[in-house]
């Protein structure tokens, strides 16, 4: 077992000076095992990554390999697990290490495996826990990406519930109780809490082996998943207790409930600050949660960054623009990460002058122009790219577009531009536009390089 002292240690390291940097592994670390349900033998390496990578999947066995980031939004749906998907390529079972590398606080890092399934070792973190905390960890020069709930978000599926409410406190801190009520007396009644500053991760939850009971675990092997291993392996739960086996703890199967909150919420791709309470919640209701906090705080950045300062104002746009009134239609551009990401707003008016012949009565914004204020958001952070090369980005193509809400006077519009792919002589852009929450529209958008004098 991991002496407690030293994730004291970790864990104080990791909130000095009440600044909580980036972390990744100080080197490569190395787990193999069998899957837990499709019982292959994997090699996996944890390896460091940059700052600002988050945690990547890298499966190695395919040629080329596929990368797959660990985010809810590439979850694909399965019982009694979480896993990725991406490119019709799945990595399966992935919530235990989730959970331990949110525990240790590693932000960034590549897992490469060549199978498709993370090894389980006897169901718990620790497989993965003990070797991180023997590599140790780098801390990077960026702090540590927040995401807070700013306001209660419930969610039921028959009788399981999970809940999160805001909290003035940093970190998460879980509440689960787990009641099986008449299904069953082998697992009593137990309630557990759990908070991510006390500096107990590897001593009170890393610890909890995932648990099933006897028909179960028989449904499971009848299925042909599980078939390499026996109750004494992992917590297999008969009608006297585990089979040839033991608790850990009096209350094992609710910890190990939060050790996959824990895991699932990590797929948010940020640490979480807020409560969270849980009632007979699993991985699908945990997912939920974890998108509806995603989506939360996406709502709020919108707001916030609407109402702060420039990246880059007008006079900058008119610069690199050669748009003019009435067709120059991002107001500020508020955010811009390099040639990766660009946020812009436009504010729009009763003034503006496609209003007085586009349905006066019930004034909207024309769609060609939602679209075209997307273009051009895209646009400047294609200049990024082109500033010094005498180039400019001018639209050569749209895909996939979608009108969604409708845009009328007195509405903000927030845009966004991710780049997927950025040659010499093309670009391509996912682009989107909000009011609000709403999604108002989103195209792909495909730009061409030419010379900016070209008359």
């Amino acid at each position: 077992m991991t002496n407690p002292t030293q994730q004291s240690e970790q864990t104080a390291k990791h909130t000095e000076g009440g600044v909580h940097m980036q972390h990744t592994v100080a080197k490569p670390v190395a787990v193999s095992g069998k899957g837990l349900l499709l019982g292959k033998n994997v090699d996996l390496v944890i390896t460091p990554a940059a700052v600002g990578e988050g945690i990547v999947f890298e499966r190695t066995d395919i040629e080329p390999s596929i990368q797959i980031p660990a985010l809810v939004d590439n979850v694909t749906d399965r019982a009694r697990r979480t896993t990725l998907s991406g490119s019709d390529v799945t990595i399966e079972t992935v919530e235990h290490l989730m959970s331990a590398l949110s525990g240790v606080g590693i932000d960034n890092a590549i897992i490469r495996m060549d199978g498709p399934e993370v090894p389980c070792g006897d169901g718990s973190s620790m497989p993965f826990v003990e070797p991180l905390l023997k590599a140790g960890r780098v801390e990077q020069d960026q702090p540590r990406t927040v995401f807070r709930v700013t306001e209660p978000i419930c969610l039921q599926d028959g009788d399981a519930m999970i809940a999160a409410f805001p909290s003035h406190q940093e970190g998460l801190r879980i509440v689960y109780d787990l009641d099986y009520g008449h299904e069953t007396s082998r697992i009593a009644r137990q309630t557990q809490a759990w908070d991510s500053q006390s500096g107990t991760y590897n001593t009170d939850v890393a610890p909890a082996r995932t648990f099933s009971l006897e028909e179960e675990a028989q449904a499971l092997q009848s299925q042909g998943m599980c078939t390499h291993l026996s109750p004494s392996e992992v917590l297999v739960i008969g009608e006297d207790g585990p089979i040839d086996n033991s608790y850990r703890f009096d209350n094992e199967p609710v910890r190990h409930k939060i050790l996959d909150i824990i895991g699932d919420l990590y797929l948010s791709g940020a640490c979480i600050q807020g409560r969270i309470v849980a009632s007979r919640s699993g991985h699908a209701l945990n997912r939920k949660l974890c998108k509806a906090i995603v989506e939360q705080n996406k709502v709020s950045k919108r707001h916030t960054i609407a109402s702060t300062g420039s990246e880059m104002d007008v006079r900058e746009i008119q610069r690199i623009m050669p748009h003019r009134y009435p067709m120059l239609l991002v107001d500020r551009v508020v955010e811009m990460d390099g040639t990766a990401k660009a946020v812009g707003v436009k504010n729009v008016t009763i003034n503006e002058p496609f209003f007085q012949g586009h349905y006066p009565g019930t004034p909207i914004m024309p769609g060609v122009l939602v679209v075209e204020a997307m273009a051009q958001l895209g646009g400047l952070l294609m200049s990024r790219k082109l500033e010094h090369t005498g180039k400019l980005a001018v639209l050569l193509s749209l895909d996939k577009v979608k009108l969604r809400h409708p845009v009328t006077p007195g509405d903000q519009l927030i845009l966004e531009a991710h780049s997927i792919r950025a040659g010499v002589r093309t670009a391509a852009l996912q682009c989107k536009a909000f009011v609000g929450s709403r999604l108002a529209a989103e195209a792909q958008i495909r730009f061409m390089m030419v010379d900016a004098e070209q008359d």
